[in-house]
């Protein structure tokens, strides 16, 4: 278990972000507009992920986010918060190591099995598939998933720290 998770999972902090150093590259030579730092360290489970991501992207608005992978896409595709209309923005991420372990395996499966109490609201089969994959090992963590949307966005530099 060296260094993995309760699953047994290896270490993947090490692990790149998809798309980072292909955005990095095709982003050269423009500037970031805006930068915006996410402190992992705040960062103890998914609800208070969600805390810290209105800390820094939604400080200036007099509404919040809501705890959705759904909301944060769209947050992050720009128009309001902190990254509003802003072209090229910097997300670094500070203490990425604690937020990896914290929204891991088993965040991941709270997360999933409380959808799973909510058949009114979720689709209870393909909430099921994906706790099986995440079971299985196949399946990306909330954490992964995270970073999986980060990298979805163009006009996004992603910088671990």
């Amino acid at each position: 278990m060296n260094g993995g998770d309760s699953s047994g999972r290896a270490d993947v902090s090490q692990v790149p972000v998809p798309g980072a150093s292909t955005r990095r590259r095709s982003l050269e030579g423009r500037e970031a507009e805006k930068t915006l730092t996410i402190l992992g360290a705040n960062i103890q489970d998914i609800q208070s992920f969600y805390a810290e991501i209105n800390r820094v992207f939604m400080a200036d608005e007099d509404w919040r986010l809501g705890e959705s992978l759904d909301a944060l896409d769209d947050m992050l595709r720009g128009g309001y918060g902190a990254v509003g209309t802003s072209g090229v923005v910097t997300i670094v991420w500070r203490d990425m190591a604690a937020a990896r372990s914290s929204l891991g395996l088993d965040a991941t499966r709270s997360f999933l099995q409380a959808k799973l109490g909510h058949p009114e609201i979720y689709n209870a089969e393909l909430i099921g598939r994906q706790l099986s994959t995440l079971e299985a090992g196949t399946g990306p963590t909330f954490f992964e998933t995270v970073l999986e949307i980060i990298a979805g966005h163009s006009h996004i530099v992603f910088v671990p720290a």
